[in-house]
């Protein structure tokens, strides 16, 4: 394991949530609408729509605050008939070396993996392709040697046992969470080997229990939970993309020493996702 984390010229490699980024994959969200609403945030915005231009707007500053801190930032082409596809976390996720190609669980998202197929191809870089369970990468969230599979709608227990399976080397466990929520990435993400961000009321006491046994716990208030509080992105050395509006998450991480770079992507959030969703890293650096 120390020899891998240590070898830093592949072209993908994850570890954590908060390794050092240094590439990622995006897409603009041009054709980005509530078609089906997916969660609580969706259902507030499903009347007033999304303002596409100043969407795009607000993802093109974040593209430039990625590549201001050094990190390759990689744009899939976008496609009409896929009106999530901002969302490049859930298409797949990168777990050691090997980046697993997710089985989208709904209709509306089925077919944008093969876009991530065919640019993973053009890159020559290896995929293993989960074709027999559903899960999504919002629900994987990772720490060194521990994989932690929310248990949703989107992703269910044999996708965690076939991934359990399949990397011996990792501890894969098992999070249920009200379902409404979504993703796990939605209540629950680690920013650092101590540090993680929790929405505790869409939790079992047994999963809260044991995410305080390892974690300082910044707790995310429910008003803050609606704007994606623990949907933070984390790019290495304490560094976290967060929301302006979501201030007491903020203050909280500044307190434990992290730099929290502000950038405003309330446009994007009204389809249910923030940071984290909209970013799909392949390359990270212990």
């Amino acid at each position: 394991m120390e020899e891998r984390i240590k070898s830093n010229n592949k072209k993908s490699f994850c570890m954590s949530e908060y390794d050092t980024l240094k590439r990622v994959i995006l897409c603009q969200p041009q054709y980005m609408t509530i078609r089906e609403v997916i969660n609580d945030t969706q259902e507030h915005f499903k009347h007033e729509g999304i303002h596409i231009e100043r969407a795009l707007e607000q993802h093109d500053e974040f593209v430039k605050t990625l590549k201001k801190n050094d990190i390759d930032v990689i744009l899939l082409p976008y496609h009409k008939k896929y009106p999530e596809q901002v969302f490049t976390r859930d298409i797949g996720f990168t777990l050691g070396q090997t980046i697993f190609v997710a089985n989208m669980a709904t209709d509306v998202r089925a077919g944008e993996e093969n876009v991530l197929k065919q640019w993973l191809e053009d890159e020559e870089i290896s995929y293993y392709n989960l074709v027999e369970e559903q899960i999504e990468g919002g629900d994987v969230v990772i720490d060194q040697d521990t994989i932690y599979v929310g248990l949703s709608n989107r992703t269910n227990q044999k996708a965690a046992d076939q991934l359990q399976r399949l990397l011996n080397e990792f501890q894969v466990i098992t999070i249920p969470f009200k379902e409404k929520y979504l993703h796990l990435d939605c209540i629950f993400n680690v920013v650092s080997p101590d540090v993680a961000l929790i929405y505790p009321h869409a939790l079992n006491q047994k999963e809260i229990d044991l995410f305080a046994s390892r974690y300082d716990l910044i707790e995310v208030t429910e008003e803050e939970q609606f704007q994606l509080g623990t949907n933070v992105l984390s790019i290495g050395n304490n560094r976290v993309l967060g929301l302006p509006v979501n201030k007491k998450v903020n203050k909280q991480l500044r307190d434990r020493g992290f730099e929290v770079i502000e950038v405003d992507i309330t446009e994007i959030i009204k389809s249910g996702g923030s940071f984290r969703c909209c970013t799909l890293p392949i390359l990270r650096e212990g």
